[in-house]
C-alpha cells in the first residue's frame, strides 16, 4: 500500500515556499489518511453540519466560474432506502446518515466534461470537510437508474444526477483501511507519456478508441481473452479492483450463481487436520470464505494469488466472516509457477479460474507438479458448450471486462482432456441446466452441456 504518511514531504528535503501555510505537511497527511467507508452506523446528522459540508464543496474551481451544479440532500430514512432500491442494493445507502445526489445542468462547458470536472471537485472537497470534521463517506458513481431517481427527486431533465456521495458515522466495527494507492513512479511521468507495461490493460486493436463508443454494456475494445494478457497485468488489474467494495462479510457473494458454489464445494474430499489446501487465484474471496467453512480448523488453507492487494483484502473479508488465520495462509504466486514444494499438497481448487489464466495448461501442469500421490484437484469452469456459453458469446463480453479480470468460457470436452492427460478422473458433473441462477446436477453424458463443467481429478 502507497502509504503518504510514511513518505517524507518535500519541507524535509527543500525550502518552503513564503506563502506556505504553516502547517501544511501536517494537513496533508491528515487529507492522506481519508479512507472510504460502506459500513456506517445509521445515526442521524445535524442538518446544520450536513448544510455547512454541502457548502464547503463550492469553494471547488467550477469551469468558466458558472457554478451549473446542484445538490441533493437526502437525510429522511424512507428515502434512503428508497435510493437503496434504486440503486440496486447498495447497502451503505441505506445505512448512512445522509445521500448527497451530484447534479448539473446539461447544456453547459461540456468541453472535455468540465461541467462533470467541476461537480467532481466539489465532490471530494465535501469529502475532504465530512474526514476533517471526524466524518466518514464514500462517492459512488453506481446509483442505479437514473430516470427512477429524477422521478424520484423531481429532478427536470435539463439536469442530469452524476452520482452520489454517502456520509455518516463508520461502526466501530467497520474496516480501518484504505484502498491501496499505486506506487507513484507508475503514474507519473516528465515533458511525455511513460507509464510501466504492467498497469497498461490490453484492448483490441484499432485505429482508435472514441470515448464515447465505450459503455459498460458495450465495449468494443475489450480484451476478454486472458491469454492476450500477461500475467503481470492480469494481477495489477485485479489487486486494484477488488477494492471496488470494502473487504467486509458477505461481500461478493453472486446471487446469479446461487447455489452453484454449494455444488461445486460438494466436491471437496474428506480432509483431517494437517492436511494442507490451495485455492488457486481466489480473487475476492468468495470461494474462500466456503472453503474455510468447511474444512477442519486444523486443515492449511493457502490462498495463492497473483497480487498483495487482493491477499489483503481476502485475509481481512476472512477476518470479518468470523474465522481465524492461524491455519489460513496468502501465498503470492508469479504467473503459473506456484511456491510449493513437489508432493506437497493434498488438494488444489480451481473454481472457475481456468478460464481467466492466460496459460492455463502450464498451471495444470505445476498442480500436478504440487499434488502429493493420490491427492486431488477440484476444478470447475465457466462452459462454453451451454446455454450460458451462447449468452457470454452474444451479451457478456460485448460489454467492459469485469473487476475479477477478462475470462472466456472453456470448452467442457477441452477441459476433460486436459485433466484425463493429467490426472486420473474420479467424479465429473455438470452444475446448471439453464443460463443463471439454476445449480441443477447432472451426471449423465449431458453434464459437458450445463453452465458449468465440474470434477474431482487424482493425481497418479
Amino acid at each position: 500500500m502507497d502509504d503518504a504518511r510514511s513518505r517524507p514531504r518535500s519541507s524535509e528535503t527543500h525550502a518552503v515556499e513564503p506563502n506556505a501555510v504553516e502547517d501544511w505537511s501536517r494537513i496533508l497527511d491528515i487529507l492522506a489518511s481519508r479512507r472510504s467507508c460502506r459500513d456506517f452506523d445509521g445515526t442521524p446528522m445535524d442538518r446544520a453540519v450536513l448544510a455547512e459540508i454541502v457548502r464547503d464543496g463550492m469553494q471547488a474551481p467550477s469551469s468558466c466560474n458558472q457554478q451549473q451544479w446542484h445538490y441533493i440532500i437526502v437525510d429522511d430514512r424512507d428515502m434512503l432506502m428508497r435510493c437503496h432500491d434504486i440503486s440496486g442494493g447498495n447497502h451503505h445507502f441505506a445505512e448512512c446518515s445522509a445521500l448527497v445526489y451530484l447534479c448539473f445542468q446539461k447544456g453547459w462547458t461540456h468541453g472535455n466534461f468540465s461541467v462533470v470536472q467541476s461537480v467532481a471537485g466539489a465532490c471530494y472537497h465535501m469529502i475532504l470537510s465530512a474526514h476533517l470534521r471526524g466524518y466518514d463517506t464514500i462517492w459512488n458513481a453506481g446509483i442505479g437508474d437514473n430516470a427512477a431517481l429524477a422521478e424520484l427527486f423531481g429532478v427536470p431533465p435539463i439536469f442530469e444526477i452524476c452520482g452520489a456521495m454517502a456520509i455518516g458515522r463508520a461502526r466501530p466495527t467497520a474496516p480501518a483501511m484504505k484502498a491501496p494507492r499505486r506506487p507513484f513512479e507508475e503514474v507519473h511521468s516528465w515533458n511525455g507519456f511513460a507509464r510501466p507495461g504492467h498497469t497498461i490493460y490490453p484492448v483490441k486493436p484499432a485505429k482508435a478508441y472514441p470515448y464515447f463508443e465505450i459503455t459498460n454494456p458495450s465495449n468494443p475494445f475489450a480484451m476478454w481473452d486472458p491469454r492476450g494478457w500477461s500475467w503481470e497485468q492480469l494481477g495489477d488489474f485485479r489487486g486494484y479492483a477488488v477494492w471496488a467494495k470494502s473487504p467486509l462479510a458477505g461481500v461478493y457473494v453472486s446471487r446469479r450463481q446461487g447455489e452453484a458454489t454449494r455444488a461445486e464445494l460438494d466436491l471437496l474430499p474428506d480432509l483431517t487436520p494437517g492436511s494442507r489446501v490451495v485455492e488457486l487465484m481466489p480473487w475476492g474471496g468468495t470461494y474462500s470464505v466456503e472453503i474455510r467453512r468447511r474444512l477442519d480448523p486444523g486443515v492449511e488453507l493457502h490462498l495463492a494469488e497473483l497480487s498483495d492487494g487482493n491477499l489483503t483484502f481476502i485475509l481481512e473479508r476472512m477476518k470479518r466472516e468470523g474465522f481465524a488465520l492461524d491455519h489460513t495462509h496468502g501465498d503470492r504466486i508469479d504467473g503459473p509457477s506456484l511456491p510449493y514444494a513437489e508432493d506437497s499438497m493434498d488438494v488444489v481448487i480451481l473454481p472457475q479460474v481456468l478460464e481467466q489464466m492466460p496459460q492455463p495448461e502450464r498451471m495444470l501442469d505445476e498442480v500436478r507438479r504440487v499434488l502429493k500421490p493420490g491427492g486431488a484437484v477440484v476444478a470447475s469452469v465457466r462452459n462454453l458448450d451451454s446455454d450460458y456459453g451462447d449468452h457470454w458469446s452474444e451479451v457478456e463480453s460485448r460489454g467492459c471486462i469485469p473487476n475479477q479480470g477478462p475470462f472466456t468460457p472453456l470448452s467442457a470436452e477441452t477441459v476433460r482432456g486436459w485433466m484425463a492427460a493429467r490426472f486420473m478422473p474420479e467424479v465429473e458433473q455438470g452444475i446448471g441446466t439453464a443460463v443463471s441462477h439454476d445449480a441443477t446436477v447432472v451426471t449423465d453424458e449431458n453434464r459437458t452441456g450445463c453452465r458449468l463443467y465440474a470434477g474431482r481429478w487424482r493425481a497418479a
